[in-house]
């Protein structure tokens, strides 16, 4: 199937490792022509080279870092038509050891840098008359994980805009879709010392998700024929969650 991105322009954030990677390359390999953007700047620098991808370097929780990053990627690319916004999990916790500055951290990287990439390259895609948003969102925003407060408390509003913005923009040629990974074999799916075996076992597919699993269903939702799916939240999880 000719999935029609070779003429397309992508940025995808939180790429310098993991699912964001994992996008950014199939993106790639669909012909389209890439910019990523992660906090460390050697690892955007080895990942931009291994894709063949225009490496930025920003930290979304910064205030106006977003807006920033939506500039030079327009400026590098020559206009956005994919934006995949992929911010990474913030921080483990309960109530009681979520401090406010763990809270108004991650309202700024979870929620305000999606809003200012969105502004950012939505203008363009309105003139173009062609836009694909994609929000890298969580289980969470279905099923709220034990210690998982923030993510369980803000992932459900991304939702929430990606349905309302979506029924804006639909008219003009744009889809805006949030899409779930589920329990995925990636480096921070390591770091916080997951169960791998613990894990699969509930799992109805019977083990973890492959990161090019979870970026081929992007790459589907940035192409001509996904035209009509619009405000939708998609999971890739291997049928774990309950939640119709």
């Amino acid at each position: 199937m000719d999935l029609g991105l070779e003429t397309k322009r992508a940025l995808v954030t939180g790429a310098s490792k993991g699912l964001g990677k994992a996008v950014a390359g199939a993106l790639r390999t669909e012909g389209a022509a890439v910019a990523i953007c992660a906090r460390d700047a050697g690892r955007v620098a080895a990942a931009a080279k291994d894709i063949g991808a225009v490496g930025l370097v920003g930290d979304l929780s910064i205030p106006g870092a977003a807006a920033n990053i939506a500039r030079q990627a327009i400026e590098k690319l020559g206009g956005v038509d994919i934006l995949v916004v992929n911010t990474g999990g913030p921080p483990a916790g309960t109530f009681e050891t979520t401090a406010d500055e763990a809270w108004r951290r991650a309202f700024e990287n979870l929620w305000m840098s999606t809003v200012d990439l969105i502004r950012g390259c939505l203008p363009g895609m309105r003139e173009r008359r062609f836009g694909r948003i994609m929000i890298v969102t969580s289980m969470t925003a279905r099923e709220p994980l034990a210690k998982l407060m923030i993510s369980n408390a803000l992932r459900p509003g991304i939702h929430g805009l990606v349905n309302a913005l979506s029924r804006e923009v639909a008219g003009d040629g744009i889809t805006v879709n949030a899409i779930m990974p589920g329990y995925t074999l990636t480096e921070r799916l390591r770091d916080i010392g997951i169960d791998e075996e613990k894990i699969a076992a509930q799992i109805p597919a019977g083990r973890l998700g492959r990161p090019e699993e979870f970026a081929a269903l992007a790459t589907f939702l940035a192409s001509e024929q996904a035209g009509y799916i619009c405000g939708q939240a998609i999971a890739c999880d291997g049928g774990y969650l309950h939640a119709i």
